[in-house]
C-alpha cells in the first residue's frame, strides 16, 4: 500500500479506538474494564492454551508462534471470564454494567456471537500487528517493551476490539 494509505489507516485506527476508549470510560469504569479484561484474557488464555495444545499454526508466515488450538483456547478463557464477571457483578452489585451484561439485553445468541467475534477479532488485531512488523523488517515495534515486541504488542488486539465492542453495544435489540 502507498505510504499516504498506511498513514491514513493507522491514524483513523487510533482514531476511532481513543473514541472507543473515551466513551467506553463515559459508560463506566466496569465497562471499560470488561472489555480490556476480554482481551487480555483472549490473549493469555491463547498464549497458554497454545502452549498446551498447539499444533496446527494458525498463520505460520505472519505469527509462526500461534495456533488454532490456541486461538480456541483465547476463545475458552473469553466465555470463562464473561460468566465469572456477570456472576460477581450480580453478587457485588458493582456500580455500571459490564460489557458482558450490557450484551445479555440482546439475547444469548447474539451475546454469545459477540465474544466470538470480539475475541477473533482481537487475534486479527494482533497478527495485523505482526504483519505490519514483518513488512518492516523489525521483531519489536520499539524498544520500550524489549522481548514483548513493543509498545503495540500491549495495544495490537485492543484497536479493533474496543470500537466493535461499541459498534455492537448500539446493534439494534431484536
Amino acid at each position: 500500500w502507498p505510504r499516504g494509505a498506511r498513514w491514513v489507516g493507522g491514524i483513523l485506527v487510533l482514531w476511532l479506538t481513543w473514541l472507543a476508549l473515551c466513551q467506553s470510560k463515559n459508560m463506566g469504569v466496569n465497562y471499560l474494564l470488561s472489555v480490556l479484561a476480554l482481551v487480555w484474557v483472549a490473549d493469555v488464555a491463547a498464549y497458554f492454551g497454545g502452549r498446551a495444545f498447539g499444533r496446527r499454526k494458525l498463520a505460520s508466515n505472519i505469527s509462526p508462534g500461534k495456533s488454532w488450538e490456541g486461538a480456541i483456547g483465547g476463545l475458552f478463557g473469553v466465555f470463562l471470564i464473561a460468566f465469572g464477571w456477570m456472576h460477581f457483578e450480580q453478587i457485588y452489585q458493582w456500580p455500571g454494567a459490564s460489557f458482558f451484561m450490557q450484551m445479555t439485553q440482546h439475547g444469548f445468541f447474539l451475546w454469545a456471537l459477540s465474544l466470538i467475534f470480539l475475541t477473533t477479532m482481537s487475534v486479527v488485531g494482533d497478527l495485523v500487528e505482526s504483519l505490519v512488523k514483518r513488512s518492516a523488517g523489525v521483531k519489536d515495534s520499539s524498544r520500550l517493551l524489549p522481548g514483548h515486541g513493543g509498545v503495540l504488542d500491549r495495544l495490537d488486539a485492543l484497536l479493533p476490539a474496543l470500537p466493535i465492542a461499541m459498534m455492537l453495544l448500539h446493534w439494534p435489540k431484536f
